[in-house]
């Protein structure tokens, strides 16, 4: 698949590397989920430039250390003489290289190391602290367990605290270059692009998955069949994160994506208090988001959370809710759900496309949703502008016929009031409103 946008953390990047060149020695942390493409951007960036990639693959410290020393050999024409097994012995060794010549060193899955050796990364801060100051190395270290990377670099109690020079967090790509992939395969209509948004969410590697399907059958038994990657993808994604917890956060994410979002509603499922894993799940996880009305006081109880990953939103609301079927082996049955509930369940990502549109035009301060105590008078979306002092009321539908705006007015009636001064415009949007311009 054709490599879209990353031109400014690629210029970034190159950027640092530059100035390592010069004499100033930095350490990048670039974290990203899985699947968002943090490989793939640090191959396209240096696929051409002087840059040593070292994969942390899951053996033993001697035979990575072999493998390690073989590229080094090779790639940089260093001679080692005898068997290196420990890592800190290879950082010592391109430390000493670096005081010579420049280096972008590259330690992909990064917090993997942990598994080998975890007193290395004392060993990386005490040649980090005697070296960098005359070497002429960039440092990156790359990591895809979110809350264990943020941990090693962030945590005071960790030897890498504030080690870290930079920071890079890679996000999925916005919702323009799927349009854009999906004008290149000849596919997009705007009915292709609210679903690839909604199952991909910008995820490079869905996006890849979904550019291998073909046009001319039906997704449902392309995407979830008996031999699809995607039926496991959601264990594989955070089994690792959550460990031995990770059957209360599967049941915390399931009620999420199937319209239990308020915490009580939660708690009223599950029987127990969900307090810390709803804290843990968005801010040291950062998979769900902690949503309150507009201009809603900073301690209002009115909050709703949702899984910010569209994949993941996804797979909790079919895959893993209709997990029995999958056991034994019924995807026909789970493809007859999607098709029956798909077009209700986008309805939701069709809101974050406009809100992504409206927020993409620069006109809006703030934009949200909107409702009242009990969930009354809920609101798609309103975008206000400060400045001019106006107010954007929106109802968002797939269908058209389907809007009432004369019913949108007396759901803001309060909001008004609230707002006076300001002039507000009230709209109806649905797909017929979603074009690739207005992006």
């Amino acid at each position: 698949m054709k490599f879209y946008n990353r031109e400014t953390e690629s210029k970034q990047l190159l950027k640092w590397s530059q100035q390592a060149e010069e004499g100033q020695s930095s350490l990048t942390l670039l974290v990203g989920r899985r699947r968002v493409g943090k490989t793939a951007l640090l191959q396209q960036t240096f696929h051409n430039k002087k840059a040593l990639y070292l994969f942390i693959s899951r053996k033993s410290e001697p035979l990575l250390c072999e493998e390690f020393a073989n590229q080094i050999r090779i790639q940089l024409n260093i001679p080692i003489f005898g068997e290196p097994k420990q890592l800190r012995d290879i950082l010592s060794i391109l430390f000493d290289y670096t005081k010579q010549q420049p280096l972008t060193l590259i330690l992909d899955e990064f917090q993997d190391i942990i598994r080998l050796n975890n007193g290395f990364f004392s060993d990386l801060q005490n040649l980090w602290d005697q070296h960098h100051s005359n070497s002429h190395m960039h440092l990156i270290c790359c990591g895809s367990l979110y809350s264990l990377m943020t941990k090693l670099f962030q945590d005071s109690k960790e030897p890498l605290f504030g080690r870290a020079d930079n920071r890079l967090n890679l996000q999925p790509l916005k919702p323009l270059y799927i349009a854009e992939l999906l004008q290149d395969q000849q596919r997009f209509s705007t009915e292709n692009w609210l679903t690839w948004y909604t199952l991909s969410g910008g995820v490079p590697k869905y996006l890849e998955w979904l550019s291998r399907t073909d046009s001319n059958s039906d997704l449902w038994s392309q995407w979830l069949s008996e031999h699809s990657l995607v039926i496991e993808e959601g264990k594989y994604r955070l089994v690792e994160e959550f460990g031995g917890e990770q059957n209360t956060y599967f049941s915390i994410l399931a009620c999420i994506a199937n319209g239990k979002t308020s915490r009580s509603q939660i708690e009223s499922i599950l029987e127990i208090s969900v307090g810390p894993y709803l804290q843990r799940l968005e801010k040291e996880f950062e998979i769900i988001q902690r949503i309150t009305p507009v201009f809603a006081k900073p301690n209002s109880r009115q909050v709703k959370y949702r899984i910010q990953d569209a994949f993941l939103s996804f797979w909790f609301r079919f895959v893993h809710h209709y997990r029995s079927a999958v056991e034994i082996g019924n995807f026909e049955f789970l493809q007859q759900m999607i098709q029956r509930d798909f077009s209700s369940y986008s309805g939701v990502w069709l809101e974050r496309l406009f809100q992504e549109q409206l927020a993409n035009t620069g006109q809006y301060n703030v934009i949200g949703n909107y409702w009242e105590a009990g969930n009354k008078n809920e609101i798609d979306i309103v975008a206000v502008n400060e400045l001019d002092k106006t107010v954007l009321i929106a109802e968002i539908k797939r269908n058209p016929r389907r809007i009432r705006l004369g019913q949108l007015k007396e759901k803001a009636v309060k909001l008004e009031r609230q707002m006076k001064g300001y002039s507000f415009e009230y709209r109806g949007l649905s797909l017929d409103d979603l074009f690739v311009e207005n992006i």
